[in-house]
């Protein structure tokens, strides 16, 4: 018999992106139903008796750490969650992993095959847990090496309001000017403090103290209107749990 599982998070979109990413990577897994809130979650799993339940942590009513108390004892869980401060407490709840989001491919891969084989012990699964969502040692970008005209000069990135794509190049918006740079985006996503620099969409990235405002549209959308420029950014709904945790 198939694996199944269940998904449950307050986002559909995000659900649908999950999904999507775990029929990939593991085609023979069995979705047998989804849950937008902790109540259905229950529900759900009392129907289907899942071996599975992927569960998001902050939903409207009952959390996933509450919806963890009355699943079937079988179920292993999976937290997929934008917080990362509930790592010790997951744990406790004899959670097999906890993915941070937005999810990254390989590293839901890694939960798959801790899931297919399923051999390793709580304190193997602590130790990795801990060693995954402890605040890194990772010296971050204070500095970027920027083009204006003829001219390169370094500008302090608590002085950069946003990146944007722009073809083979990114540009770099300051209450100063604009600046370009060779760099993609994705290589000064994993340069920049994350805690500081947020990635709204597959080619902006913003500085989050430059939000003053962010506004949802029927699509799940943020318009996000900023201190010191008066560009108006728009995330993309992969995106929008960021701005739930404001």
């Amino acid at each position: 018999m198939n694996t199944t599982a269940i998904i449950v998070d307050d986002e559909p979109t995000l659900i649908e992106h999950l999904q999507g990413k775990l029929k990939r990577l593991w085609p023979t897994l069995e979705i047998v139903g989804n849950a937008v809130n902790g109540r259905q979650a229950i529900a759900l799993a009392s129907e289907t008796q899942p071996d599975i339940a992927f569960l998001d942590i902050h939903m409207p009513g009952l959390s996933g750490l509450q919806v963890t108390e009355a699943l079937p004892d079988h179920t292993k869980v999976v937290f997929v969650t934008a917080y990362d401060n509930f790592a010790i407490e997951a744990f406790e709840r004899s959670a097999i992993d906890y993915v941070l989001k937005p999810i990254n491919d390989k590293r839901l891969e890694q939960t798959v095959k801790r899931l297919q084989e399923n051999k390793q012990s709580e304190q193997q699964c602590l130790v990795s847990l801990l060693r995954e969502i402890a605040p890194s040692q990772k010296e971050y970008l204070q500095w970027i090496r920027a083009g204006l005209d003829d001219t390169t000069q370094l500008v302090a990135a608590d002085e950069i309001i946003y990146f944007q794509a722009d073809q083979k190049y990114t540009t770099v918006m300051t209450a100063q000017g604009e600046y370009l740079v060779r760099r993609s985006i994705k290589d000064l996503e994993e340069q920049l403090n994350p805690d500081k620099f947020w990635r709204i969409h597959r080619g902006v990235i913003v500085r989050v103290d430059q939000i003053i405002q962010a506004k949802r549209d029927l699509r799940g959308r943020y318009t996000l209107t900023l201190r010191d420029s008066a560009a108006k950014l728009r995330s993309s709904q992969s995106y929008g749990h960021l701005f739930r945790q404001m």
